[in-house]
């Protein structure tokens, strides 16, 4: 981070096919070696097996995935006098978008389906119902901010 001055966000561009800067977003934390196309190329067809499954619309199903798997609070370490203490802080817009996206992501990958395509299409259709591992991480998550709420009085 620059000593003087803030970091100046750059606005995401839409997607070309939805239309959305949040798809475009998840294409971007999707992408591995700056291969974008091959990132696209996943996640709309993951999209169009999610419609296929869910027989809705698949767009919807992605943005209530996202919605079901961003946390509200998170905690974060704070020292304070020789100890350390688990601080249970609310969570800023970008990053809640940002942690969804990852976990999504992640716990994509750690599924034993054949291949991305699939594993990603599981993860959303079962985040869209409240279910997998996206949502058992934000679930763990909020458990270990209200375990520590005696520790509220040490934010910053």
């Amino acid at each position: 981070m620059p000593r003087k001055g803030g970091v100046v966000k750059r606005p995401v561009t839409p997607d070309l096919k939805y239309n959305d800067a949040l798809v475009s977003r998840f294409i971007n934390g999707l992408m591995r070696k700056g291969k974008k196309s091959t990132a696209q190329r996943v996640f709309y067809s993951a999209l169009d097996l999610v419609g296929q499954r869910s027989k809705e619309d698949p767009i919807k199903v992605f943005h209530q995935a996202m919605d079901n798997v961003k946390p509200l609070i998170e905690v974060k370490s704070r020292r304070v006098g020789g100890a350390t203490y688990q601080v249970p802080v609310e969570v800023r817009h970008d990053r809640r978008i940002s942690l969804a996206i990852r976990w999504l992501i992640g716990y994509a990958k750690n599924r034993p389906e054949k291949s991305m395509v699939t594993k990603l299409a599981g993860e959303l259709l079962d985040a869209s119902q409240n279910r997998g591992g996206a949502i058992k991480k934000r679930e763990d998550t909020h458990k270990m901010a209200e375990a520590n709420k005696a520790f509220a009085h040490y934010r910053w």
